[in-house]
């Protein structure tokens, strides 16, 4: 079956999920130049590429493989970073989707560590395993970013191994070369338990973020 994959918006207190468009490309230009040291690994734009950083996820929304989003802080009203879902798979014959990625995520840097990154996964959880119905999500980031694998643990995902020369290497540097892959993911059957400590980490977040 052909899936396509569809981008609600998804809202919370601390961040609102949009569909990402050329109207978040001012504040993404900001967004991407602040503390650019955490993005060894990740495809992050910089100021003068987000034009065409859009351009690129569009055209694979196109093809009804990705479904990106602006990660929008509720407090500001301002894009401060991005995030997606992509690579729906599709296994049984009952129009079900079964599996999705989360990733091409990124934050700028005053908004790591605020709660936007742990309610933004939440809102993508809960609508693939709530509204889909998809019995796994997964998250991947580049074997050698600890930082990474640390923040995709925070989300309750769990590591399931290293697969070699997996995808395309981002790290500056390295164009053309492949990169190890480190796998993570969440099942249906561990969504329960993981959307009631994200619900629990999220509201420390807003009360720490409150009046």
């Amino acid at each position: 079956m052909d899936v396509r994959l569809e981008c609600p918006v998804l809202e919370g207190g601390l961040v609102r999920l949009e569909p990402l468009a050329h109207r978040h490309a001012a504040d993404l230009a900001v967004a991407a130049e602040e503390q650019r040291r955490t993005y060894a690994f990740t495809w992050v734009p910089r100021a003068d590429e987000v034009g065409d950083y859009i351009d690129a996820q569009l055209a694979r929304a196109a093809t009804g493989r990705l479904a990106p989003y602006a990660q929008v802080s509720m407090a500001s009203g301002r894009a401060v970073g991005a995030t997606a879902y992509w690579e729906p798979r599709c296994w049984r014959s009952d129009d079900q989707l079964d599996a999705v990625e989360v990733g091409f995520t990124w934050l700028a840097g005053s908004a790591q560590g605020t709660g936007v990154n742990a309610e933004a996964k939440l809102l993508l959880f809960r609508n693939a395993f709530e509204e889909w119905g998809v019995s796994r999500v997964d998250l991947k980031t580049d074997a050698r970013n600890e930082r990474s694998r640390a923040a995709i643990e925070s989300v309750g995902a769990r590591f399931e191994g290293v697969l070699r020369n997996w995808s395309r290497s981002w790290a500056p540097g390295e164009d053309g070369r492949l990169r190890d892959s480190a796998i993570f993911s969440i099942t249906a059957e561990e969504w329960p338990g993981c959307r009631g400590r994200l619900e629990a980490r999220v509201a420390k977040f807003a009360l720490w973020n409150g009046p």
